[in-house]
């Protein structure tokens, strides 16, 4: 039986934990596999694409009235992607081999394993849970080069860089610039021409779950964030107060638990960013926010794509690994916005000054709006830049056909950048 995503979504949603792979992945092996692609294939074209069409020509039969047609085409076809990669494969295979023979066109450099005793306290305990060690990854570099023409040359003095983490919901995606995850960080680089004019992205290990093998659960996805960060100030020789750390969607959740680990290691060399920007940061893997009718979830669930990844709960199996369920809710590293956090007031103690961009159509709005508060609580509003976008879906900055939302965002950040950077201008 082929399900969509809204299927899935009841189906999974009351026990992500136990009962998901059986409507998760059916067509995961081969034939079945090619079968279901060419289905899916010919579906969309001639028989999803033309129905598409005719309900988003018309303002009231689109997701929401004030959008463009071509905003409701993209919501109708991402809903589409989600569905064959959750009937097929949400993990996915990231080679660096043929990046890595040609660094001169890519921006690929090797990153070094950071040595283990950075990795302390509760990132070390769950890592000993989980099997996780440091191991090398690698990354990319992204914007100005060398007069040569090479990438990765050293900084200049009070140089400013952007150190970006991308998303993917920690199962897919990377950090090269012919990734359509890159263009976050190159619209910011774009904006800010002059202000920063390097970002480095680096290539995380991403996570799966049965059915598949599991692999790279938390915190190897953060050891490797540290690792980036580690090889920023050592090897690039940038200064931690002129690295602006960003990351969108999981990759904001990651950057959110990396600047939490920074705080905690409390280490001379490993001090914090000048600043963070989180766009779309999922952090609320455990959907605590979901269970009332007026929860974004349901009420911008026509006007998003991102349901079936979280009430799934494959992306949070594949973080927990070995660590325990509840572990999800409770636990600041992996749902830092969780209303079920026991003590939440003075997670966000000595924050640096944070911008988060915020789609109001996204249906994980609400957990956002939470961190929101939580870090105003712990720093001060003028620590904290919010910025809401009132008919924007989730990711927008990654969406190049987001306008006008997509540039009034780049334009708000860099503006922001450059007031709380002022000291390093």
């Amino acid at each position: 039986m082929i399900t969509t995503a809204s299927e899935r979504h009841a189906a999974l949603s009351a026990t992500p934990n136990s009962n998901a792979t059986q409507t998760m992945f059916e067509f995961r092996r081969q034939p079945f596999k090619a079968l279901y692609l060419l289905y899916a294939a010919i579906a969309i074209l001639f028989i999803r694409l033309p129905y598409w069409l005719i309900i988003s020509a018309l303002p009231w039969t689109r997701p929401r009235r004030s959008w463009p047609m071509s905003r409701a085409l993209i919501v109708h076809a991402m809903n589409a992607v989600v569905d064959v990669l959750y009937a097929t494969s949400a993990t996915e295979e990231i080679s660096p081999e043929k990046d890595a023979a040609a660094p001169e066109k890519t921006g690929f450099v090797w990153v070094e394993a950071v040595p283990d005793h950075l990795v302390q306290g509760d990132v070390a305990a769950m890592a000993r849970v989980n099997n996780v060690v440091p191991v090398k990854v690698w990354g990319y570099w992204l914007g100005k080069r060398t007069a040569d023409g090479k990438y990765g040359q050293k900084a200049a003095l009070s140089e400013r860089v952007l150190y970006h983490l991308h998303g993917g919901g920690y199962t897919r995606g990377t950090g090269s610039p012919k990734s359509p995850t890159a263009a976050v960080p190159q619209g910011i680089l774009d904006q800010c021409a002059g202000f920063v004019d390097r970002a480095f992205c680096v290539d995380y290990r991403l996570s799966s779950a049965p059915p598949f093998t599991p692999r790279n659960p938390f915190p190897a996805a953060l050891i490797d964030a540290l690792s980036g960060y580690l090889y920023l100030i050592e090897r690039a020789g940038f200064k931690p107060e002129n690295i602006i750390l960003s990351g969108d969607s999981a990759g904001g959740h990651l950057a959110v638990a990396l600047t939490r680990y920074l705080i905690t290691l409390n280490d001379p060399t490993l001090t914090l960013p000048g600043a963070t920007i989180l766009a779309s940061p999922t952090v609320d893997w455990a959907c605590t926010h979901d269970d009332l009718d007026s929860a974004s979830m349901q009420t911008n669930a026509r006007s998003d794509f991102v349901s079936v990844i979280l009430k799934s709960g494959y992306s949070a199996r594949g973080l927990l690994g070995n660590l325990p369920w509840g572990d999800l809710a409770i636990d600041p590293y992996l749902s830092p916005a969780s209303l079920k956090i026991p003590e939440p007031s003075g997670l966000f103690s000595c924050y640096p000054p944070t911008c988060i961009v915020v789609g109001g159509a996204e249906q994980t709005r609400d957990p956002m709006r939470t961190l929101r508060d939580r870090i105003i609580a712990d720093t001060a509003t003028s620590n904290l830049y919010y910025l809401e976008y009132e008919d924007a879906f989730h990711d927008f900055l990654g969406v190049t056909l987001h306008e006008p939302e997509r540039s009034m965002a780049f334009k708000e950040i860099h503006a922001w950048l450059k007031d709380v950077m002022l000291d390093s201008c």
